[in-house]
């Protein structure tokens, strides 16, 4: 393994067993469960979680309803123990997503949650969209852009199953962060990550 493999490695904390992957699963649901009783997220004893989910790590949580997109949010900038970005995540995704009205009761009996862990980005240094496009990985990139005050946004790696072409994704995700479809300047930025799916 290479040293900058390893560095990576190190970001990301201890790889995750299935046993870990469930717990994980069970914290986003204990998480909403009790936003719905309390409408807060729930308080974390980190000493009850093993030590790989004390890595800071950064994650998404997913919520639909058959199939129906009912809540998505997450960190891209790893800031807190695995444990507790993905329960903050999950109450922030079934209460807190602008998009739609609170979660209810009625809707959490038939919602499913999936996890997406986000590996470390990496810059992406493109002079053009044409050298963008020719250096990505369809199906496996998540892509964070940004230029300038207020455009920024994000693209997970699911996001290839509806935009399957690298020049729509790329367009889609800046009109998502506020500009135009075919918008080039000199101070993009642009960074890309895997995620590991749980689910």
């Amino acid at each position: 393994m290479s040293s900058n493999n390893r560095e990576v490695e190190a970001a990301r904390g201890p790889a995750l067993g299935a046993a870990d992957r469930e717990v994980l699963k069970d914290v986003a649901h204990r998480a909403v469960r009790h936003g719905l009783a309390h409408g807060q997220p729930p308080g974390i004893d980190m000493s009850a979680y093993p030590a790989a989910l004390h890595a800071v790590r950064s994650s998404f949580v997913t919520l639909k309803i058959s199939g129906d997109l009912r809540g998505c949010v997450g960190s891209l900038e790893a800031r807190y123990p695995l444990v507790e970005d993905v329960a903050n995540n999950a109450f922030a995704a079934a209460f807190r997503d602008p998009r739609f009205a609170p979660l209810g009761e009625h809707e959490y009996r038939r919602v499913g949650i999936s996890i997406s862990l986000l590996s470390p980005a990496e810059t992406m240094p493109c002079a053009s969209e044409a050298e963008l496009i020719a250096a990505l990985q369809p199906g496996v990139d998540g892509l964070i852009l940004e230029d300038g005050e207020g455009h920024r946004a994000t693209f997970l790696p699911a996001v290839w199953q509806t935009l399957e072409r690298p020049e729509e994704f790329i367009r889609q995700l800046k009109v998502k962060a506020g500009l135009a479809p075919h918008y080039w300047s000199a101070t993009l930025r642009i960074r890309r990550y895997t995620t590991e799916h749980i689910s």
